[in-house]
Formats: structure tokens, C-alpha cells, sequence
């Protein structure tokens, strides 16, 4: 099995309510699931959060996570995506080291990446990039010879891909 076909993305609606991700975190914790990543924010609901989790399937079919995860109290709704039905972004901050010589060939390699340098120091220079999980990886390995002072990447974030031909949500807002 593949790294990539071991993992999978679990997108879980929560109630907006303190307490509620630490009870998630130790779900995962006390089974001894492996999240691999992680990340947390409101919907446009205040009353609820979302909360997109990519797991390690290779030792606990996702069928059972999903299953351990209705049982908390606060956990409105759970996604399972599949891969290729949705769409995932992460975001990655990186500070480089950065000669005369490095900072145009950074800045360069940031463009054709489509990122953006997001502050310019003396020796250092800090870009940023969001993208799919792969483009991010790619970006990072091509920083690494230049010094990567310190780096940050978010957890990922997705969504279900929408249907293209599915117009019931159309004739439900008419």
C-alpha cells in the first residue's frame, strides 16, 4: 500500500463548544490512531467548527474511526473523502537563508510556484505558498539547499468535490 493510499482525510462538523477538539484529540489518542494532520476553524455557522483530519488507515480501517468519532456528543457530521472526490489545500511558511547571490534565485522559485515572499531581512528572506499537499512538498525540497531557517506548514484543509450535475441545492435556494 501506497504512503499516499494509507492515508485518509476525514472531515467532521463539530459543535462549536469548548472542550470539544481536546475531546476529539484524546478519542485518537486513547485508540491509538495516528493523525497525520490537523486543522481546526469555524464555518460560517457560529455554532458549529469544522475539523479536517488526515488519518493513518494501514492498522485501523476507517469505518471504525468514523465509528468511535459519532460517539461523541458534539460531533454533528462526518465525511469520509475519498481521494480524487475532493479538493485539499495546506499552507507553508518558510524564513531562507539568503545571500545577494540566493535572493533572486528564491524569489524566482517562489513565482514560478506561485507563492509570495512575505517579509525581506538582511540575510534572510521568508516566502509563503498555499497548495496542494504534493506542490508544497516539492516547493520545500527545492528551499532546503538554500537554509531553511524555520518552517511552518499548516494542517490540511478539504472539502468535497461539488457535483456537476446535481442541481437539487440550486432548486432548493430558488
Amino acid at each position: 500500500m501506497s504512503d499516499a493510499a494509507q492515508r485518509r482525510t476525514l472531515v467532521v462538523l463539530v459543535e462549536n463548544k469548548a472542550g470539544v477538539l481536546a475531546r476529539v484529540s484524546s478519542l485518537f489518542a486513547r485508540r491509538n490512531y495516528n493523525i497525520t494532520s490537523l486543522a481546526v476553524a469555524p464555518t460560517d455557522d457560529e455554532r458549529f467548527s469544522r475539523i479536517t483530519i488526515v488519518v493513518n488507515v494501514r492498522d485501523t480501517p476507517i469505518d471504525q474511526i468514523t465509528k468511535q468519532l459519532f460517539k461523541l456528543i458534539n460531533v454533528v457530521q462526518i465525511d469520509a473523502l475519498e481521494p480524487g472526490e475532493s479538493i485539499e489545500r495546506e499552507m507553508l511558511m518558510a524564513t531562507v537563508t539568503a545571500d545577494s547571490v540566493g535572493r533572486g534565485q528564491i524569489v524566482e522559485l517562489a513565482n514560478i510556484f506561485g507563492g509570495d515572499v512575505l517579509n525581506v531581512g538582511a540575510t534572510e528572506l521568508m516566502v509563503g505558498l498555499a497548495g496542494v499537499p504534493s506542490k508544497l512538498d516539492d516547493f520545500e525540497d527545492l528551499l532546503r539547499p538554500y537554509g531553511i531557517v524555520a518552517l511552518q506548514r499548516t494542517g490540511r484543509v478539504a472539502l468535497p468535490k461539488v457535483s456537476r450535475t446535481d442541481t437539487s441545492r440550486l432548486e432548493a435556494v430558488s
